[in-house]
């Protein structure tokens, strides 16, 4: 029987071969430890060829796991208009060779508000989304563009501001970093069963009882200060409290994706599986 989740990391897990090495080697290492879902992590740059891509499609077709890109940090749909048309390019670089390499999502960082208020620049923000979004599908690329919300209250990403984005633009879904939900509020808030189960009531309310389905979900420990996010850790190193929001999830009968972004990659994804079978029930 399938879980009702598939568990992987964002990036290359550490114990990845040097042979093959790269996202195919990769591929075959989560396989290897049971895990199926793998974010290939392009956060610097897209640089990869089309022969790449279609390696690493059918490597991941074989191995049955899900991929999905994490687009480079450099996007911002709240830039200037100097700086706009380079962060656009970087996020349709991500989906285009995204889709080349058989991903199904990619997920960004929505940019930063400078100052202004969330009212003020999400207008703008949807304008540019809606335009991507246009463009992909002229070409034929399916993916989903998938905002992630953000650790920083100064940052355009808060749970609200992806479900705007998601609600008003088909093909756009938020990518749930539950980490920069804890650390965003800067006072150790958002960090209880009560508080997660609110969180997936006003996804289901903005977008559908379907979008509980189909989660994207980033997960780890995380430092956070009172102005948010300051790193990532270990789960053992972290106060979040993962069984609340795995008892949340059984909850509401979700399902999708959990990709762990902690500096132990795959130690800590193993630990959230292992986790998930025991609060759910469940068996692989």
């Amino acid at each position: 029987m399938a879980l009702s989740f598939r568990f992987g990391t964002v990036g290359s897990p550490k114990s990845t071969p040097p042979k093959p090495g790269g996202s195919v080697g990769a591929i075959q290492r989560l396989r290897e430890l049971d895990l199926d879902a793998l974010e290939l992590g392009w956060v610097q740059a897209v640089r990869v060829s089309e022969s790449t891509c279609a390696e690493i499609r059918a490597t991941a077709q074989a191995q049955d796991v899900c991929l999905s890109v994490h687009a480079p940090y450099f996007i911002n749909l709240n830039a200037d208009e100097s700086e706009w048309p380079k962060s656009r390019q970087r996020l349709m670089d991500a989906a285009h060779y995204g889709n080349l390499a058989g991903a199904s999502d990619v997920i960004f960082h929505p940019g930063s508000y400078f100052g202004k208020s969330p009212q003020e620049v999400l207008p703008l923000a949807l304008e540019r989304l809606r335009g991507c979004i246009a463009e992909l599908r002229q070409m034929g690329n399916p993916v989903i563009l998938r905002p992630e919300t953000m650790g920083k209250s100064a940052m355009l990403g808060s749970l609200q501001d992806t479900l705007i984005l998601s609600r008003e633009i088909e093909g756009v879904k938020p990518c749930i970093d539950f980490a920069h939900l804890h650390a965003r509020a800067g006072d150790g808030s958002m960090n209880s069963y009560e508080e997660w189960q609110a969180v997936l009531e006003q996804i289901a309310q903005a977008l559908g009882e379907d979008a509980l389905k189909d989660l994207h979900i980033h997960l780890s420990g995380i430092e956070y200060s009172p102005k948010g996010e300051r790193e990532h850790l270990t789960l053992q190193e972290a106060d979040l409290d993962v069984r609340a929001i795995f008892c949340a999830l059984k909850d509401y009968r979700c399902s999708g994706r959990i990709l762990c972004e902690s500096p132990v990659l795959e130690d800590d994804a193993l630990i959230l599986r292992q986790m998930w079978l025991e609060i759910s029930g469940e068996t692989p």
